[in-house]
């Protein structure tokens, strides 16, 4: 699914991204790590750090989505598999972590052949 499906207006909306992953923007933020503040106002929505922590999760999704066939699937596969050699944690536990980039790098290399 195309970033531009998980925006208004030029930032990232949890209400449409709960409307694309078939869930509700309170889910969203508990996914993301973010309180009910920060989705609910218009000033904390457009945050920079709402609006990372909406883009970082949005980043994983969409990169695993192809191997998965759905954004709803790769959404599954975010918050409850445990990623190999990241001691049990699933995408979402590293992501709100601040381990991003990390999470990102394993899919490449998941990708790529190489087995953690």
């Amino acid at each position: 699914m195309g970033l531009a499906q998980y925006a208004d207006n030029g930032v990232f909306s949890p209400r449409r991204i709960a409307e694309a992953l078939r869930t509700t923007s309170a889910e969203i933020a508990r996914t993301a790590g973010l309180g009910k503040d920060a989705i609910q106002r218009k000033d904390r929505v457009e945050s920079d750090r709402t609006q990372r922590r909406l883009r970082e999760m949005v980043e994983v999704i969409n990169k695993v989505e192809p191997r998965f066939g759905s954004a709803l699937m790769a959404y599954a596969w975010y918050r409850s598999e445990p990623l190999a050699g990241f001691s049990g944690q699933t995408a979402m536990q590293l992501v709100r972590g601040g381990r991003n980039d990390e999470v990102l790098d394993y899919i490449d290399a998941v990708d790529a052949g190489v087995h953690a």
